[in-house]
């Protein structure tokens, strides 16, 4: 399965893109994934026409076949060994193409939520979408030391 994370926007700290390179690098040992990051758009009259900016752009560059999976903070949450087998179980689904989609500062355009196959959960908090980018790329590292049973997750 290859695996894509979606971002809009960049990110502006350097310590947060050598972490994030970090685990991406970590990561093709495991599996094919990549880091697509989005141009901010052009910020309209409303949040909402914001968002379905976003959305438009997102929506076109989506293939049919690909699952996508939002994170956002109303998805569902997972410990790190639950989040390893959601893992597993897309790869044994045959889904060749997964997308995790990081939205931008105000969210995800209903058309996105529509498209989504699921949505995932980080924590209660709120993070930085920025953040969210270096602790979701460590996360699907854990994962995969954790198929594995390699020494990196202690439970």
């Amino acid at each position: 399965m290859r695996i894509s994370i979606w971002a809009i926007g960049k990110t502006d700290e350097k310590y947060l893109d050598e972490g994030i390179q970090k685990y991406l690098n970590r990561l093709v040992h495991y599996t094919k994934v990549d880091l697509v990051t989005f141009k901010d758009v052009k910020p309209a009259p409303t949040t909402e026409e914001t968002l379905k900016r976003e959305a438009e752009m997102i929506l076109s560059k989506i293939k049919t076949e690909d699952n996508l999976i939002l994170l956002d903070e109303f998805g569902q949450m997972f410990r790190s060994v639950q989040f390893s087998a959601y893992i597993e179980k897309l790869q044994l689904q045959g889904i060749r193409h997964t997308i995790f989609l990081i939205g931008g500062a105000f969210g995800h355009h209903e058309s996105i939520r529509a498209r989504a196959q699921g949505s995932i959960s980080l924590s209660k908090m709120t993070f930085s979408h920025q953040m969210v980018r270096l602790f979701f790329t460590e996360q699907l590292y854990r994962a995969f030391t954790i198929m594995r049973n390699e020494k990196y997750h202690n439970d």
